[in-house]
C-alpha cells in the first residue's frame, strides 16, 4: 500500500508542477499576445509582409509558445488520466472519496487552463486577422492614390499638350 501511495503522491507532484508551469506560461503568452498588437508590432508586420520575409521573431516566439503550451496541456491531461486509472485500482476504496476529490480538482484546473489558452489564442488570432485586413485596406488605398496620381499627371500632360495644340 505504501508503494501505491507514493505513486499517487508522485502523480500529484507532477500535476502541481505542470499546473504551475502552465500558469506562468499562460501569463507570458497573454502578455506576448497583447504586446504583439502594439503599434510597433503592426509596423513591423507591415514591413515583413512587404518584404516577404519568413516572419518576425515575435511570430516565431508565438508559434513556439503555442506549441509548448499545447504540449504542457497534453502532459497534464496524461497525468490526470493516470490519476484516474489509479483511483480505479483495487485497494483504494478506503481513500476513494478523497482521491476523487483531488482528481476532480486537478481536472478543473486543467479545464480552466485549457479554456484560458484557447480563449487567449482565439482573441489573438481575431485581432491579428482584423489588423491584417485593415493593413490590406490601407495598402489598397495607398496603391489607388499612387496610381491615380500617375493618371492625374498623365491627364495634366495631355491637357497641356492639347492646350498647346489649340494655340
Amino acid at each position: 500500500m505504501a508503494a501505491s501511495s507514493n505513486y499517487w503522491e508522485d502523480l500529484r507532484k507532477q500535476a502541481r508542477q505542470l499546473e504551475n508551469e502552465l500558469d506562468l506560461k499562460l501569463v507570458s503568452f497573454s502578455k506576448l499576445c497583447t504586446s504583439y498588437s502594439s503599434s510597433s508590432s503592426r509596423d513591423q508586420r507591415a514591413r515583413d509582409s512587404r518584404s516577404d520575409s519568413g516572419g518576425s521573431s515575435q511570430d516565431n516566439m508565438l508559434v513556439a509558445m503555442t506549441t509548448e503550451l499545447e504540449q504542457l496541456l497534453a502532459n497534464l491531461t496524461a497525468v490526470n488520466n493516470r490519476m484516474a486509472e489509479y483511483t480505479n485500482t483495487p485497494g483504494t476504496s478506503s481513500q476513494h472519496a478523497a482521491l476523487m476529490h483531488t482528481l476532480q480538482r486537478h481536472r478543473d484546473i486543467l479545464q480552466d487552463y485549457t479554456h484560458e489558452f484557447h480563449k487567449t489564442k482565439s482573441n489573438f488570432l481575431s485581432l491579428r486577422e482584423r489588423e491584417d485586413l485593415l493593413g490590406s485596406v490601407h495598402r489598397d488605398i495607398e496603391s489607388y492614390k499612387s496610381s491615380s496620381g500617375v493618371n492625374n499627371r498623365r491627364t495634366e500632360l495631355f491637357l497641356k499638350e492639347h492646350e498647346h495644340l489649340r494655340k
